[in-house]
């Protein structure tokens, strides 16, 4: 019960590392406030949170809209009473859409710099009031090993968006610690989601694999024991840092 009493809205938290980390949150204790565009999705882990012997108050939006992730929090404060945990984990991954400068349209740059980067500007700018009148808290945000390194294939907009929330982490680490508030970032590496499946098969799986240290892909709950760690209270001493869980792909 490391997350006993606590309220967190995750964002994204219909499939992968969001359902992921809403379940293993609710195992240790939480109650969620889940947000997703798909609404289908969102109800099933909804259920599974409630199947994990706590509630989730499950809300269709847009992280991208600012009115939906205020709604979001409004609803949930409402519901819960309060706010402790912030946790932006919607993102998009366009492989096939989002390449380098030179050949990503406008259009696609500016969607996905509105889901993976606007999207944790929205939660944090109307989540850290709330986090405030709780006397403190976490805020996670999900970054990429593509923020820290170059790769062949590129994706311009979405490293650009990684790369920025490190800042951003940052910068709310110094501007709200005073207010026992903390921020961390979290950097996966090749994690198997069905954000990743549409560009994988096992082939491809196996030749990731073999390039990584500890020989294997990553699972979703890889990232959610990481960001259990910053949402609990093991980790008041901890923010603006950045962790890294990808297997040790980026120490070679």
């Amino acid at each position: 019960m490391r997350l006993k009493d606590k309220v967190a809205i995750i964002t994204g938290a219909g499939l992968g590392m969001g359902r992921e980390a809403s379940v293993l949150f609710a195992e240790e204790g939480a109650k969620i406030i889940g947000l997703d565009v798909n609404a289908a999705a969102l109800e099933e882990t909804a259920a599974l949170v409630k199947a994990a012997g706590s509630e989730m108050l499950a809300v269709a939006g847009d992280v991208s809209k600012e009115a939906d992730v205020k709604n979001a929090i409004a609803q949930g404060v409402a519901r819960f009473g309060k706010l402790d945990i912030l946790y932006a984990n919607a993102g998009v991954l366009w492989k096939d859409r989002d390449f380098s400068v030179l050949d990503t349209t406008e259009e696609n740059w500016d969607i996905v710099q509105a889901i993976n980067l606007k999207g944790p500007f929205f939660l944090t700018k109307h989540g850290i009031p709330e986090l405030k009148k709780s006397g403190g808290g976490s805020i996670i945000l999900i970054g990429s090993i593509s923020a820290l390194a170059g790769f062949d294939l590129a994706q311009d907009s979405y490293t650009c968006a990684k790369g920025a929330l490190i800042s951003l982490t940052k910068s709310l680490a110094v501007q709200f610690g005073p207010d026992k508030i903390r921020a961390n970032i979290i950097h996966p590496g090749m994690i198997d989601t069905p954000l990743q499946a549409p560009y994988l098969n096992d082939e491809k799986k196996k030749n990731i694999a073999s390039g990584i240290p500890i020989r294997r892909l990553g699972v979703a709950r890889d990232i959610a024991y990481a960001a259990l760690y910053l949402a609990s209270d093991e980790s008041t001493f901890c923010t603006g840092s950045e962790l890294v869980v990808d297997g040790g792909f980026y120490a070679m």
